[in-house]
């Protein structure tokens, strides 16, 4: 079994400093965006929702969710493909999980939900991957005439739309990610349609966060400089992370493969929320999409498209290449400074392997190839080069 590293896309024998990936899973903090602001940019949904509340992690919301929504004991349908802490904090805070199909293609079919409705469901769970709208209007419609509550698993899917609604606009409640999509150092939303929810929580100690957001600018110049600034950089970091070891205790780091309770009550840092005010929202959905086309346009003829198409208002999250070769060309990539991600491996909970077949065969074939808005047209024109140079003797289709 993989361990949780592994799982999720880190593995001792290819560890590498940040510093040592051209093509990283996530965007990087740029100074410029600690810099206080008289206005923030235009605001997007959820930023702009007048019920949005910050936590630490998206999975601190849904424990208080389906808590304060009264689904502790009760029954609740939710995908069989899933990352793992989301339910975790759903069992953690009661509720009593079933599973419905996920299809090839990462699609959901509103008819297969119903179909696996009892008496006993209160509630509906629908995941939106890599930001791919999944069926949020007909669930939508199909909890308003069942009598159900429908949450909306946003954690993968922040700044995208299905036409020109909002997804997390949808349901009851909704859950966001903040930093698999913008370079904060933590952060997760939640949206109540109605009413706001209670988090007793606190904001993490400043020396903790400070520690995390510096330790991110200085990556950024050792990204970006001469040899000699590099190795001074990299002294710094050494310096600052002995200096604050006592308090490192204090931060729940992100990218946990796990739920733990006991951080539920944290929220999330001052510095997050200045990050989020200094980001172009709709230049970073641009991006994305560019990247996510281009990537397709070089990458297409591997294999079969995960996504049939980029649907208008979506925004990608990363880019999903489907490979029956996902290990070996997720260390092949990763040696040669792409930062891929085998993403959901699974783990112990949920479905009995074949139970969904579907499912299992996205778990063993989607690795994750990023295209976020630090990405440039270069970016991934290498990047389609080094995957194409990886795959080489794993399919026989390239010579």
């Amino acid at each position: 079994m993989w361990d949780s590293r592994v799982r999720a896309g880190y593995a001792p024998e290819l560890h590498q400093s940040s510093s040592a990936y051209w093509a990283t899973e996530l965007p990087q903090l740029k100074p410029n965006m600690l810099l206080p602001r008289v206005r923030p940019k235009t605001a997007t949904f959820p930023f702009d929702a007048p019920q949005v509340q910050y936590v630490h992690f998206a999975r601190n919301a849904i424990f208080f969710l389906a808590q304060q929504m009264g689904l502790a004991g009760q029954e609740m349908l939710m995908p069989a493909y899933f990352h793992g802490v989301e339910l975790e904090a759903l069992l953690a805070a009661g509720v009593k999980p079933r599973f419905f199909a996920v299809r090839t293609g990462m699609q959901v079919d509103p008819n297969e939900i119903e179909a696996a409705i009892t008496p006993a469901t209160r509630a509906i769970y629908l995941i939106h991957y890599a930001g791919m709208p999944g069926p949020a209007a007909a669930v939508r419609e199909l909890c308003r005439t069942r009598g159900l509550l429908f949450i909306e698993d946003c954690a993968l899917a922040l700044l995208s739309k299905a036409g020109e609604q909002p997804l997390g606009s949808f349901g009851d409640a909704a859950v966001f990610c903040l930093y698999k999509t913008l370079p904060t150092p933590d952060g997760g939303a939640v949206v109540m349609k109605e009413g706001r929810l209670s988090i007793p929580g606190q904001r993490p100690p400043f020396i903790t966060s400070a520690r995390q957001t510096a330790a991110a600018v200085l990556t950024h110049f050792e990204r970006h400089a001469s040899a000699p600034v590099q190795r001074l950089v990299r002294g710094l970091k050494a310096v600052g992370k002995a200096a604050t070891r006592r308090a490192a205790g204090q931060w729940v780091e992100v990218g946990t493969q796990d739920f733990d309770v006991r951080d539920v009550n944290v929220l999330m840092s001052h510095v997050s929320h200045r990050i989020v005010a200094a980001q172009d929202f709709s230049s970073i959905v641009t991006a994305r999409r560019r990247n996510f086309l281009q990537l397709n346009d070089h990458l297409g003829d591997l294999s079969a498209s995960v996504f049939p198409s980029l649907p208008d208002g979506m925004c990608p999250l990363f880019y999903p290449l489907a490979t029956p070769h996902k290990i070996e060309l997720w260390r092949r990539l990763r040696s040669r400074g792409v930062q891929a991600v085998l993403f959901w491996l699974g783990g112990s909970s949920g479905p009995r392997p074949g139970e969904f077949p579907e499912v299992d065969a996205l778990r063993r074939t989607v690795l994750e190839l990023p295209c976020h808005q630090d990405m440039t047209p270069e970016h991934v024109e290498r990047l389609a080069h080094v995957v194409r140079a990886c795959m080489r003797g794993l399919d026989g289709t390239l010579p």
